[in-house]
C-alpha cells in the first residue's frame, strides 16, 4: 500500500461515540497521559491539551521523523485540541481553572507536586468541583518514601523487575517499546470509564493514582510467583520464553528464523513426531511436562535446534502448521507497517497535521457499530483562541 492509497479516516456516523460529550482537560507531557488521554479522544472525548507557549509538550521535540513532527507525539496526540496557557500566571491559572469547572476529567503527568504547586491539588479540586474526576499518573503514587522521584519508563522497567527477567542471560535488556509508559496509560483509561459509570451512579467525582510502579508490576506479577512461592529468579532466556518450552525463535538451517510456541502435549507430541523427527523425546521423561522441560532445557533446546538446523525455514514453518503447532513471523518494522493483516482489514488510516497527511493506525478499540472520531494531530496552540472563546461563552468573562 503506497501513502496515496491510505483511505481518509471515515466520518463519524449517526450514532454517537460512548464519551461524546466527556471533555478532558489534560496537562501532560511525553507518553503515559497523553496515550491516556488520546485514548479517550478515540473514544469521542473532547481532549483539551493544555500545553506551555514556551515549547509544548517535550515530546513535540524528541525527533522530526513524520513530515517534521516527532514519532511519539504523533501517535499519543491525535484527536486532541491544543491550547497554550502560561500557568506561571495569574491569567493563565484562572482560565485553567475555568476550564477545569466545565470538564468532566482531568488528567495529568506533571513531575512530583508540579501540580500541588500550580495551586490545583487533589483536596482543593476536590472540593471546588466535586463532580470532577482527577486522574494523576505518577511513577510511584501520591505517598510512599518514592513519591517525590522523578520517573522515566526505563527507571521504572528497572524498578518493576522487568529488567531482571529480560534480555539474555548475562545482559539486561529494556523492552523496545515504552512498556511501563503504556502499562500506566491503559490502567488510567480503565479507571477514568469506571469512574465515569461511578459518576453517573452517585453524581460524585474521584481521585485516581496511576502509579507506574504499581501498573508494570500488576504485569510481572507470573514471573514474581516464582519468587514469592519457589524462591527462584527466573533467568533471562533472551527471545526465548522463561516459563515455557520450547516456544521463541529458534534458528533454521537456512540462516533465518522461526517463531513458534508449545503450549500442550498434544503440541509437544506433534513437534517432536512431525516437526523435528524425534518421537523418542515424547516418551523422555525429563521432558514429559512443561515445567519439566524448563528445568531440563538446557538438554533440550540443543537437540530442537540440531534439528531445525537440518531445515530450511519454509520446510519448518509448513511442518508447523501442518501439526497445528502455533508459529509466526519475526516481522521487521517494515514488515509490521506493510502486515497483509492490517492491509487486509484497513487498519492504516490518514490524519491531518501541521505538517501535511500522516498515516495513523486505527484505534484498537474496534466498538462494533459505533462511528471512529475524525482525528487530528494538533499544532502548538492551534485551538487557544476557539477554546477561550468557548470558555467566555460560557461563563462571561473574558479569559
Amino acid at each position: 500500500m503506497t501513502e496515496t492509497d491510505v483511505p481518509k479516516t471515515p466520518a463519524i456516523g449517526i450514532e454517537e461515540p460512548p464519551l461524546a460529550g466527556i471533555r478532558v482537560i489534560a496537562l501532560e507531557h511525553a507518553v503515559a497521559a497523553p496515550l491516556c488521554s488520546r485514548h479517550l479522544a478515540d473514544l469521542g472525548a473532547d481532549v483539551i491539551k493544555v500545553e506551555s507557549p514556551s515549547g509544548g509538550d517535550l515530546a513535540r521535540h524528541y525527533d522530526s521523523v513524520v513530515e517534521g513532527q516527532s514519532a511519539y507525539f504523533v501517535w499519543a496526540n491525535r484527536g486532541k485540541r491544543s491550547i497554550t496557557l502560561d500557568l506561571t500566571s495569574d491569567e493563565g491559572r484562572e482560565a485553567f481553572d475555568g476550564l477545569l469547572g466545565r470538564a468532566d476529567v482531568f488528567v495529568h503527568n506533571l513531575g512530583p507536586g508540579a501540580v500541588d504547586r500550580l495551586g490545583f491539588g487533589r483536596e482543593k479540586l476536590r472540593k471546588r468541583f466535586p463532580k470532577l474526576i482527577n486522574c494523576a499518573i505518577s511513577g510511584y503514587g501520591s505517598d510512599g518514601p518514592y513519591r517525590d522521584r522523578k520517573a522515566f519508563d526505563l527507571l521504572i522497567q528497572g524498578e518493576a523487575g522487568l529488567l531482571s527477567v529480560t534480555g539474555e542471560p548475562e545482559r539486561p535488556a529494556k523492552v523496545g517499546i515504552s512498556v511501563a509508559d503504556m502499562c500506566a496509560a491503559v490502567y488510567a483509561v480503565s479507571s477514568i470509564l469506571a469512574a465515569v459509570l461511578h459518576r453517573e451512579r452517585t453524581g460524585a467525582g474521584t481521585f485516581i493514582d496511576t502509579s507506574m510502579l504499581d501498573c508494570l508490576s500488576e504485569w510481572m506479577m507470573a514471573p514474581a510467583y516464582h519468587q514469592l512461592y519457589a524462591d527462584v529468579q527466573l533467568p533471562r532466556a533472551g527471545a526465548r520464553h522463561n516459563m515455557m518450552v520450547p516456544y521463541g525463535v529458534y534458528p533454521t538451517g537456512d540462516g533465518e528464523h522461526v517463531n513458534f510456541a508449545v503450549q500442550t502435549a498434544v503440541q509437544w507430541a506433534r513437534l517432536c513426531e512431525q516437526v523435528i523427527d524425534r518421537p523418542d523425546l515424547v516418551e523422555d521423561e525429563r521432558f514429559a511436562t512443561n515445567e519439566l522441560r524448563v528445568k531440563n532445557r538446557a538438554d533440550l533446546e540443543p537437540v530442537i535446534e540440531e534439528k531445525l538446523a537440518e531445515l530450511g525455514t519454509a520446510q519448518v514453518i509448513e511442518r508447523l502448521v501442518a501439526a497445528g503447532i502455533p508459529t509466526a513471523a519475526v516481522n521487521d518494522l517494515n514488515g509490521l507497517v506493510h502486515h497483509p493483516q492490517h492491509e487486509a482489514r484497513v487498519r492504516w488510516v490518514e490524519a491531518d497535521s501541521p505538517g501535511g497527511p500522516v498515516r495513523v493506525l486505527r484505534s484498537p478499540f474496534n466498538l462494533d457499530g459505533l462511528p471512529e472520531p475524525v482525528t487530528a494531530i494538533p499544532g502548538l496552540g492551534e485551538h487557544t483562541e476557539t477554546v477561550l472563546a468557548e470558555l467566555r461563552q460560557d461563563v462571561g468573562k473574558a479569559y
